[in-house]
């Protein structure tokens, strides 16, 4: 089964892996929204969490599961009884399942993690496999920290897992620590030693430590493996995951190397990139490949000319390829309200009420006077926005008035409700937005640090929205806000209102290392 195929399994871990992001916790419905985004991109299997984490994410699988049809949903677990048996549970009612349970099996992680002998490791794997194997016909088993585990052990746990039932087997570089030679050459030898590895999928799942997260899944797939593990935009932990954007692309535009293919939609993956990047405040640099806003933009004039001559003299792949297309202007201030909910369905948002469709359409006519032309990036930010001051609000923004001045210290005056009632504060900063943000410390008494302001233009020209991520740190919890405006002092102060309130609404957020 691993190296008789041309189509390579796409397996994407966003709302598991990529939710290890410092701040990048997400709520139940935002995952099930980039879950239904997935789904359109056709992706193969989608890791929606790991249920054992805490009631949230085992709350978050189980709506997932039970709302995907097209794609097989996956929960993460450890090789223990509990972890497994939570993942089943989340998986009930699945159309697809799957429980994909890991044990480490480098020397460093069984002897100063696990404070296992190998015979130990190996039992304690098989164990698992034939547990989850009991709940659900599909599971998979991934050796954590295999880039540095021995290859001799390697086998011998490969072969017995298998023989227990695991359908797919995962060799991930858990620290980012192989380059492709070495890491494809690995995948090819456990496939030829392994003798039982034609009933098993072999799958990978690179880090981007050293940024060749997506060349060692190629080397891979190029040495036999048939499953590739990666997120949107790449995000994750530490430096990040292999790219599925880039993975996809590489593996279309260069077929007439590697011969082979995915199901994936790709005029899907620019709208699933803004999802995921609204949802976790997470932005996307400029020139990020396939997504990024210059990575279909030609500045030098030789490049232009070449370009309006014959487009493949520089580019490998179009736009409307990856789905930049969708950014068209739409709406105007004389839309209404259907016309707006439909264009929302197109972008694949869907409101689960009328109260908050009406939040949003109210925002948009707000916006639709103050902007002339309004593009579907402005109505993507514009509904994370909504739905970020929809959540839990203790502090809720009145009104702002902030001066600043050539030779004068800036002056922030606010008034902020809290939990209903109005306190009036003012107070002075290197800049408006520092003078905004301290004056609504003195509000909040948050005793918060400030890890990241980051601002991006939304759109073109001076009338665009700023799209602000704030992201707070207390005692080692960290949050990210969100805030949208054309104004980015209030699109500021927006952002910081949101990080305190996930503070003060104490979301816990699990890591699969816990």
């Amino acid at each position: 089964m691993s190296g008789n195929d041309n189509r390579v399994i796409i397996f994407d871990t966003t709302l598991r892996d990529g939710e290890q992001s410092p701040g990048a916790s997400m709520t139940r419905d935002e995952k099930l929204r980039i879950a239904k985004q997935l789904e359109k991109l056709r992706v193969d299997v989608i890791e929606a969490g790991f249920a054992i984490a805490s009631p949230g994410d085992f709350a978050s699988v189980k709506a997932i599961a039970e709302a995907i049809k097209d794609s097989t949903v996956c929960s993460l677990s450890r090789a223990l009884d509990g972890d497994i048996d939570r993942a089943g549970e989340a998986l009930r009612n699945a159309v697809s399942g799957r429980i994909h349970t890991f044990i480490a099996t480098s020397p460093i992680h069984m002897q100063y993690k696990l404070q296992m002998q190998p015979d130990q490791v190996v039992e304690n794997a098989v164990r698992a496999v034939k547990r989850a194997r009991n709940l659900i016909d599909d599971v998979e088993f991934s050796l954590e920290d295999a880039s540095r585990s021995e290859l001799d052990f390697m086998c011998r746990i490969i072969e017995q897992v298998i023989d227990a039932g695991a359908r797919t087997i995962n060799i991930p570089d858990t620290v980012g620590y192989a380059v492709p030679d070495e890491y494809g050459n690995t995948i090819r030898q456990l496939i030829e030693r392994v003798p039982n590895a034609d009933k098993a999928i072999f799958s990978v799942h690179c880090h981007n430590d050293l940024g060749l997260a997506v060349a060692n899944s190629l080397a891979a797939v190029n040495a036999g493996a048939r499953q590739v593990e990666c997120t949107i935009n790449g995000l994750g932990e530490r430096a990040g995951n292999a790219s599925l954007e880039e993975i996809v692309m590489a593996l279309r535009t260069r077929e007439d190397v590697l011969g082979l293919t995915t199901g994936i939609d790709t005029t899907q993956i620019v709208p699933a990139s803004r999802l995921v990047s609204s949802v976790t405040g997470f932005p996307v640099q400029p020139n990020k490949a396939i997504v990024g806003a210059n990575a279909f933009a030609h500045e030098s004039g030789i490049h232009q000319d070449g370009v309006l001559k014959h487009r493949e003299t520089y580019e490998i792949m179009t736009a409307e390829d990856v789905g930049w297309n969708t950014n068209r202007m739409v709406l105007g201030k004389l839309s209404g309200r259907n016309a707006f909910r439909t264009r929302m369905e197109e972008l694949g948002t869907t409101f689960v009420s009328d109260a908050e469709l009406n939040t949003a359409f109210a925002r948009f006519k707000e916006l639709a006077d103050k902007k002339s032309e309004i593009f579907d990036d402005d109505l993507i930010a514009l509904v994370s926005d909504a739905r970020a001051s929809a959540g839990h609000e203790k502090f809720k923004l009145s009104s702002l008035n902030v001066t600043s001045q050539t030779g004068e210290v800036p002056l922030a005056s606010l008034v902020v409700s809290v939990d209903g009632e109005e306190q009036t504060t003012e107070a002075s900063g290197s800049g408006p937005v520092d003078a905004a943000f301290k004056a609504l410390e003195q509000v909040a008494q948050s005793g918060a640090s400030l890890q990241l302001y980051s601002v991006n233009a939304i759109t073109s020209g001076t009338d665009s929205q700023g799209e602000v991520t704030v992201r707070l740190e207390k005692a080692g919890r960290i949050v990210n806000g969100l805030g949208a405006d054309t104004d980015i002092i209030i699109a500021s102060a927006k952002a910081y209102i949101h990080a305190l309130n996930l503070l003060d609404a104490n979301i816990q957020k699990a890591h699969p290392q816990v």
